[in-house]
C-alpha cells in the first residue's frame, strides 16, 4: 500500500519534516517514492511553516494512497489556508 506520510530530517531538538509519498512496508527514512512538502514546526517569523504541492497529493489521493493521521490534518489546514489566502 502507498502511504503519505512525515520523514523527519533536521538536528537533534530542531525537527524539519518532509511529506513523502512511500510504500508502507519501507522503513521511515528510507526511500520515497515523490517529496510533496515539508512542515517546519520550529519555524521562525520570516520561515516558511509548510509547503505542499497539492496538485500531486490529490494525484496520489486519486491512485489509492492513504495519509498519516497527521498529514491529513496539515492538508486540511493547508487547503483551508489556501482558500482563505485567494478570498
Amino acid at each position: 500500500m502507498v502511504t503519505i506520510r512525515l520523514t523527519r530530517r533536521g538536528a537533534r531538538n530542531q525537527p524539519f519534516y518532509h511529506i513523502v509519498v512511500t510504500d508502507s512496508r519501507k522503513r521511515q527514512g528510507g526511500k520515497s517514492l515523490e517529496m510533496v512538502g515539508f512542515f517546519n514546526p520550529t519555524a521562525r517569523k520570516n520561515d516558511t511553516k509548510i509547503r505542499l504541492d497539492l496538485p500531486r497529493i490529490d494525484f496520489w489521493l486519486g491512485k489509492g494512497a492513504q495519509q498519516s493521521e497527521r498529514v491529513g490534518a496539515l492538508v486540511k489546514a493547508y487547503r483551508k489556508q489556501a482558500v482563505a489566502a485567494t478570498a
